[in-house]
């Protein structure tokens, strides 16, 4: 919220003070408390300081920023705008896309690149990255999504987070608008547009746009989405979590990377709102089960690395790959890791969690954070394990390699 003072010369006919508090509620637009009055600004969305300035004999009210001063033109108090509703105006074509640039400009969001099927084509101006407000995703929630990491030039496990995307697809009776190699060629196509080198690409199949019923029936077809973004900043630090109090969802719900994600972003705040990092959910049996959007792994005194079953939540790709690189350790096929002595996937008790030596959280963004509290009770010696830092050092190396099958080179140089 920002504030600013004004100084008006016809006080009589607002009966107001020459120096008031003037609170901006909508870009453009201040309202003058204890009024219905609406005042005209520039720049509101950068207000920082103003000072008394005498009005103009043709003015009525006026409002100085840092880059200029803005007048309201003497009228009577019946012709200002007195609601919100008479301030909003008609946009033409030209303003529409005018005010959607200038908006793009001043967010500098780290978006690089967007495919669209309802354009049929790859966007690079964040201005003009947008979904129709009438697809069932924006508004039944009807869609589905997945993420790729983008590492040094490679998209990683592309087309097992592909086959996950076309998984929930079916169970969310989704019939993609192209095959699975156009969507995955498409996807290849835009991390190369975008020039990424390191990053996420995300994903999106949905109902599609076509009405505001519920039944996805009235849309002709699904549309397909597809974003390029920067990393966004994660936590290297270890960190505490807490149960969450927020409902799971069911098994079939959970098991599909549905955009229904207001469960998980609950469940986020209130952890945040605590100071932790996440909150984990714990089922009606006293189960552990996973984070808004990580899995959870523990290891015990005796070094036997656990994870849930994924029966009942999301099966993690980054999660799954981190198992296989604890097995390979194991069996010798990498190099062995100190104190790891068995690897199980297994339901676990909330009390047994809790009892771990070690436990790390898992996912695409992470890929592996050290856990050190959760709750109230500490985990392990306070530290991050030894096996949680070894298999998180193994996971970044596999991720960061460019010459396994996990791995496929993004061809900047044919779409340059």
């Amino acid at each position: 919220m920002f504030f600013v003072r004004i100084c008006i010369e016809l006080t009589s006919l607002l009966q107001l003070p020459a120096e008031i508090a003037l609170s901006v509620e909508t870009r453009g637009y201040a309202r003058v408390p204890a009024t219905n009055y609406l005042v005209p600004c520039m720049n509101s969305d950068k207000l920082t300081s103003y000072r008394e300035r005498r009005c103009p004999s043709h003015c009525m009210l006026a409002l100085q920023s840092e880059s200029a001063f803005v007048f309201w033109p003497s009228r009577t108090a019946a012709a200002m705008p007195t609601t919100l509703q008479e301030s909003i105006p008609v946009l033409s074509s030209d303003e529409v896309i005018s005010r959607l640039r200038k908006n793009g400009n001043a967010l500098n969001k780290p978006f690089r690149a967007m495919y669209s099927s309802v354009l049929n084509g790859i966007i690079t101006d964040v201005s003009f990255m947008l979904v129709p407000i009438d697809d069932h995703m924006v508004h039944r929630g009807h869609g589905v999504f997945d993420t790729a990491i983008i590492s040094n030039g490679h998209l990683y496990e592309l087309d097992a987070h592909l086959d996950r995307l076309l998984r929930s697809a079916s169970m969310a009776k989704i019939n993609p608008p192209f095959s699975r190699q156009e969507l995955r060629d498409i996807l290849v196509k835009t991390a190369a547009v975008s020039k990424a080198k390191d990053g996420l690409l995300r994903y999106w199949l949905s109902a599609g746009p076509g009405g505001f019923n519920l039944s996805s029936h009235e849309c002709p077809t699904a549309s397909f989405y597809a974003v390029v973004h920067d990393l966004m900043e994660e936590s290297t630090e270890p960190v505490k979590v807490i149960t969450s109090s927020v409902p799971m969802k069911s098994p079939f719900f959970a098991t599909m990377k549905s955009v229904n994600y207001l469960p998980n972003a609950l469940a986020l705040l209130e952890a945040e709102e605590q100071g932790a990092f996440a909150g984990i959910w714990v089922d009606e049996q006293g189960f552990v089960a996973e984070g808004p959007n990580t899995n959870v792994a523990f290891v015990t005194a005796s070094g036997e690395l656990l994870m849930p079953e994924v029966g009942k939540i999301l099966a993690g790709c980054t999660a799954r790959r981190l198992l296989s690189i604890a097995e390979d350790s194991l069996n010798g096929l990498r190099p062995p890791i100190d104190n790891l002595k068995a690897v199980s996937v297994r339901p676990i008790l909330a009390e047994e969690a809790k009892r771990a030596s070690e436990m790390m959280m898992i996912g695409s963004g992470l890929p592996v954070v050290p856990v050190i509290q959760w709750d109230t009770q500490q985990i392990g010696n306070g530290q991050p394990g030894p096996v949680t830092l070894a298999l998180k050092a193994l996971l970044e190396e596999h991720i960061l390699a460019d010459s396994s099958s996990h791995h496929e080179r993004i061809p900047y140089d044919v779409y340059a």
